[in-house]
């Protein structure tokens, strides 16, 4: 027993140092390669120029549909390449932007973070491509700015996938607010060793593999850049966003074809930390019941759960995740 234990902690040193020996991100990724080519749209917004990064990936055999991707909160548009690979096969051209803020794209710090305002960049990309029909797919935070872009843009929208999405409650009922300027401090000080324990926890329940060392790279290879505190403060922005714009309020309002896919291991809840009463925390971020209950608010959703999946099913189970994708999109 003891030699095992000492041969896992040999195998996690190696993993650590081989993450923390690789090169330093600039905070716009440009020494970081995407899984395709990146595209960039240039505009103004809020008084201020920006760039939004974008692939846009075609079929081999085109079925005439679009399928747009939307990240999560502590992710970029890379980690949906398993996802872009299986869509295009089925003959789909894919679109998978970078949020202002996020990846490859602008990081303005006196930017005013809105949900309505990552719609509006998105909706911007589609008409430089002059695409006027989509099916739209939103996980975690994305699935927040899916609800979003569809109640703004309801007739672009044919049919709509939410995965794992959060704002499915309104944390702020229970838990105390954390100011911006909180936030940034805990941003200030994110590390290779933190963020990973938190993705283990919370995203694969103490299940770790290689390949989720990735994610933690993407959103910690550039804390010791020169101007990471761009990217702190726009976290600690977009993080206030997702606290107080919760979506749950906005469900019954949808209209069209729209599929759950939930991994109901999922207890992804903001502020639940921060929340005294452990018998209250304790029913924060219960996605086997969120999922059951935001189905009932949405007029004719299906819900698909994954039992014993965490918060990331098209990581963690992607098999199972693509197939009841693939079976709602079809044309």
């Amino acid at each position: 027993m003891k030699l095992i234990k000492i041969i896992v902690f040999l195998i996690l040193s190696i993993n650590y140092s081989m993450a923390q020996n690789r090169p330093v991100l600039d905070i716009m990724l440009t020494n970081y390669e995407y899984p395709y080519k990146v595209s960039f749209l240039n505009f103004k917004s809020q008084n201020q120029d920006v760039k939004m990064a974008y692939m846009d990936v075609k079929p081999e055999k085109p079925n005439g549909k679009t399928v747009v991707l939307l990240h999560g909160k502590n992710f970029n548009g890379a980690y949906w390449k398993t996802t872009v690979d299986a869509l295009t096969k089925e003959g789909f051209r894919v679109i998978v932007p970078d949020q202002i803020g996020f990846g490859k794209s602008s990081k303005p710090t006196d930017y005013q973070f809105t949900f309505q305002q990552l719609a509006q960049n998105t909706k911007a990309i589609l008409d430089e491509l002059k695409i006027d029909k989509i099916y739209l797919l939103g996980h975690s935070m994305g699935g927040m700015v899916a609800t979003r872009f569809t109640l703004m843009y309801p007739e672009t929208v044919e049919k709509l996938i939410l995965e794992n999405p959060i704002g499915l409650e309104d944390w702020k009922l229970v838990a105390p607010y954390t100011f911006i300027d909180k936030n940034y401090e805990t941003e200030l000080k994110a590390d290779y060793e933190s963020t990973k324990k938190y993705q283990n926890g919370f995203y694969y329940d103490n299940k770790w593999k290689p390949e989720y060392d990735e994610w933690v790279y993407l959103l910690t290879g550039w804390t010791k850049a020169p101007d990471y505190p761009k990217v702190a403060l726009v976290n600690a922005k977009t993080s206030d966003m997702i606290f107080t714009q919760p979506v749950v309020y906005e469900f019954q309002n949808l209209n069209i074809p729209t599929l759950l896919i939930i991994g109901t291991r999922d207890r992804t809840a903001i502020g639940k930390n921060n929340v005294k009463d452990p018998a209250v925390a304790s029913k924060m971020g219960q996605y086997q019941i969120l999922g059951k209950e935001t189905q009932k608010k949405i007029k004719g959703s299906k819900l698909v759960e994954l039992d014993n999946v965490g918060h990331l099913p098209h990581i963690e189970v992607f098999d199972q995740f693509i197939k009841p994708v693939k079976e709602f999109l079809k044309p």
